[in-house]
């Protein structure tokens, strides 16, 4: 399996962002991290082995980047407004950035994946639903999905379009995107067992909204022993990597 580390500079953060490729060629995934970690966070905990057979044929190629978490949703003493305007920044990075990257470095012409777990998976909820032109689809594995969470119920207009159960749940029912959604996969999933309970009940409210607009996602809750933990993120990636790459 080819690795690679690049460090680039970014107009949006000011400062210098890593991202990490995996493989050669493929269907390209952009991988966001847990909260707080980097770009080595799926090669830390073993997510390359859980997908080794996709890697080696060269059937996905992942895009592993930095976050900027501890100065975003981390940082519950610092200026709500400040922290609410890097996240956007940090959205405007991986747009503008991150995907023309992506592009260039895959040359398969395929819209790139975006997945992630537990906040990694709320970052894949926001670029996939606000720019679903730009995406083959998404998973989102224990995500939580309402900034609010992490505001202390805290909202702006810049946190607002950062948090998907509020700019989806007053998306109009006849929006262009919500066609856009059901062309492509789009996954959530969740767990019930032990912290898992804020990613189950916005998960939840996602399900419910998905019904109320007409969103074709597949919304899966597992059992109450799946916990918000690797070993099941790594059953789930592999359960659904077919769905997303269309092979069944």
């Amino acid at each position: 399996m080819e690795k690679q580390y690049v460090s680039r500079f970014s107009n949006n953060l000011q400062h210098n962002m890593g991202i990490r490729i995996y493989g050669q060629g493929g269907t390209p995934v952009l991988v966001f991290p847990t909260q707080d970690a980097m770009s080595d966070n799926f090669e830390n905990f073993g997510m390359l082995d859980t997908l080794a057979d996709y890697l080696d044929r060269g059937r996905i190629q992942l895009f592993c980047v930095d976050t900027v978490d501890i100065e975003t949703w981390s940082n519950v003493w610092g200026d709500k407004d400040w922290r609410a305007g890097h996240q956007e920044a940090y959205y405007n990075y991986i747009i503008d950035e991150v995907l023309p990257y992506i592009r260039e470095v895959n040359g398969t012409g395929e819209l790139p994946l975006a997945a992630g777990c537990s906040l990694g998976g709320m970052h894949a909820a926001i670029v996939f639903l606000r720019r679903p032109e730009l995406f083959g689809g998404m998973l989102s594995l224990s995500g939580v999905y309402d900034a609010k969470f992490f505001f202390d119920g805290w909202l702006n207009p810049v946190l607002y379009d950062n948090s998907p159960i509020d700019f989806l749940s007053n998306m109009d029912n006849n929006h262009s995107y919500i066609a856009q959604y059901n062309e492509k996969p789009l996954i959530l999933c969740v767990g019930q067992g032990a912290w898992e309970d804020e990613g189950r009940r916005t998960t939840a409210i996602m399900r419910d909204i998905f019904a109320a607009k007409g969103i074709q996602g597949t919304v899966d809750f597992w059992g109450y022993d799946v916990d918000h933990d690797w070993y099941w993120w790594k059953q789930q990636i592999r359960y659904f990597l077919p769905q997303l790459l269309h092979e069944n």
